[in-house]
């Protein structure tokens, strides 16, 4: 593996790269700095953030580079939802797919995204508020739109870095 590439929008990605780094002993970049840092066609693990099913960066990563394992971090539980976004992003059953459950922080979400958002929390907010015996995943998505939320966690990573172990 010769380094791991990411794209972020908040920066929860930004520091599962930054703490999967440290632990697996390879360099990090953007997927703005790898164009200058990583060759064309090395073995990477790629880093993105979910946006409605799509692991953001996750095809332009693909034409550029032999992606070994993808790492998805979003608002869902860790370990969560891995049919439906290895079927929206066409990710191989080769390549290993990890789900991470990132932060959530209304403002510092920019344009399109944070109105999307926005929307989303009134609207799912008040259906998951309103709903009788809630799931722990309910509850845990519900706390974190109604109050933001820090999930970055080395703990998280512990099924990924396992995985590497294992297989380099």
């Amino acid at each position: 593996m010769e380094a791991i590439i990411y794209t972020t929008n908040t920066g929860s990605t930004a520091e599962y790269a930054q703490l999967l780094g440290k632990e697996l002993n390879l360099p990090v970049y953007s997927i703005k700095q790898a164009k200058n840092n990583v060759s064309c066609g090395s073995a990477i693990i790629y880093l993105g953030w979910i946006m409605a099913g799509e692991i953001k960066g996750y095809k332009k990563a693909t034409k550029l580079y032999t992606v070994r394992a993808v790492c998805g971090v979003g608002m869902g539980q860790t370990g969560t939802q891995l049919k439906e976004i290895r079927d929206k992003n066409a990710i191989s059953q080769s390549i290993p797919l990890f789900t991470l459950q990132g932060n959530f922080d209304l403002k510092k979400l920019r344009g399109m995204y944070r109105i999307m958002m926005n929307v989303m929390v009134k609207t799912a907010g008040k259906q998951l508020a309103n709903k009788v015996n809630r799931t722990f995943e309910e509850d845990d998505m519900l706390d974190m739109m109604v109050n933001g939320g820090k999930r970055v966690s080395l703990e998280n990573l512990k099924v990924v870095t396992e995985w590497y172990k294992s297989v380099f």
